[in-house]
């Protein structure tokens, strides 16, 4: 019987641990929580979008973008839904995006914890890894349990309290690595992984917070905080575009933030990261239109109602407060009466509404970003198996690979899709590269 060791127990790790284990090896799986699937919980807003049936071009980014798709096509969306059917979990389809009839991250956690006891699957939490060696065609980890006990708070509350420490030793002939993101740090997202794939050679693609709220640099972003409006938003390096999406934009105390800026923000951080000379975002909140087809629209809402002022002309299609930010930018008096705008006023209204540009100047970084862009370079991992080109016996999953999705269940589908592949592959039943 086959041993192996998963550390991390995050969606990947259970994920590589219930494939390792259903082919009959013997697995123990080590997360430094107190509890395995700590993050699904929160995913989707606790309702755990956990996958997408439209796997659509450019839904997965690292520098090797294609490596995603060729695990992915290993363990596709169709096996992931019939996998969690066979474990209970029944979804419900939005446009694609995949739930649990239940709409709670909950139930996609607790099926995946009731298969692992199934299969009885060892599992250990606050445990920290300290440090790994190759001995021969093993792996010996060292490790620290946290000894935890329960302490009453209050009536309601129980609170768990570390009492004291016990250091631990695990011998393993196939070791895989899940933890190491990033993102998220108030859940001791710390990079573990990645530190031990260096120490074995590999090279880490250095990591950017993503799926992030983005900081701006103008000073009237306190003025809008709350307000949202639809936009196409451009995310501009060097005046260069580098990314686009289309969606409802909401704004910050800030700077930006919603769907369509999560899309984007990867390459924001990255920009940023390599010190880019300019990183700006275009916002067009009116993208239905051209720039001249704009212009007369405006022109037509003069014509029937000339008697209101500027403050007064976008009701009914603008928020105020954000209407106030356009007549301040193009330096328009908010009680010139609509009749008075002039065609220059015209252009330049058009021109601002079309090409809001604003200045990047950070993100809401690790602690707010849903995942981390970066991890263990793909050029070092074999994509049949998941397995180190570089060290025999050692795999990777989920967020650690420099793998990272865009919103709406892809990376959940690089979690499953990437743990069963290690999974599967560290329990000897698929051919090394």
């Amino acid at each position: 019987m086959e041993k192996v060791l998963v550390i991390g127990g995050g969606a990947s790790g259970m994920m590589a641990a219930i494939a390792a284990a259903g082919q009959g090896a013997e697995v123990t799986i080590l997360e430094q929580n107190e509890q395995l699937g700590k993050k699904i919980l929160s995913t989707g807003n606790g309702k755990c979008n956990f996958t997408n049936i439209n796997q659509i071009p450019g839904a997965y980014r690292g520098e090797h973008p294609e490596f995603a798709q060729d695990v992915i096509s290993r363990f596709p969306v169709p096996d992931t839904i019939r996998l969690f059917m066979e474990l209970g979990l029944y979804s419900k389809n939005k446009d694609g995006y995949l739930y649990p009839h239940s709409e709670q991250a909950s139930a996609v956690r607790d099926v995946l914890l009731m298969e692992l006891r199934r299969l009885h699957v060892r599992i250990e939490t606050s445990v920290c890894v300290e440090e790994i060696q190759k001995e021969g065609n093993s792996f010996r980890v060292k490790a620290v349990k946290s000894i935890l006990k329960q302490e009453k708070k209050s009536k309601k509350r129980m609170v768990l309290v570390k009492t004291g420490e016990e250091e631990k030793v695990y011998l393993t002939e196939k070791l895989i690595l899940t933890a190491g993101g990033l993102a998220g740090r108030v859940q001791k997202a710390d990079g573990t992984g990645m530190q031990i794939a260096e120490h074995f050679g590999h090279r880490v693609v250095p990591c950017v917070p993503a799926l992030v709220q983005l900081k701006c640099r103008e000073t009237f972003y306190p003025s809008l905080a709350g307000v949202r409006a639809g936009a196409k938003i451009e995310l501009l390096c060097d005046g260069v575009v580098e990314a686009l999406d289309i969606g409802e934009i909401q704004f910050t105390e800030y700077g930006i933030s919603g769907i369509p800026v999560f899309q984007v923000s990867r390459f924001a951080a990255r920009a940023l990261e390599q010190k880019k000379t300019s990183v700006a975002a275009e916002l067009d909140f009116m993208p239905e239109f051209t720039e001249t087809q704009l212009e007369s629209f405006f022109m037509s809402r003069i014509q029937m109602r000339p008697e209101k002022t500027m403050n007064q002309f976008f009701t009914g299609i603008f928020h105020e407060k954000l209407a106030a930010v356009f007549l301040k930018r193009a330096g328009i008096p908010p009680e010139l009466k609509v009749d008075s705008l002039g065609d220059q006023n015209r252009y330049r209204l058009a021109k601002i509404i079309k090409g809001f540009q604003t200045e990047i100047t950070g993100t809401n970084g690790f602690e707010q970003a849903q995942v981390s862009a970066g991890g263990i370079s793909t050029e070092e991992i074999c994509p049949d198996t998941m397995e180190s080109r570089l060290i025999p016996g050692l795999y990777f999953a989920g967020e650690i690979v420099d793998v990272d999705g865009m919103c709406g269940g892809y990376n959940l589908q690089w979690a499953w899709s990437s743990g069963h592949v290690a999974g599967i592959s560290a329990a000897g039943k698929e051919r090394p590269c």
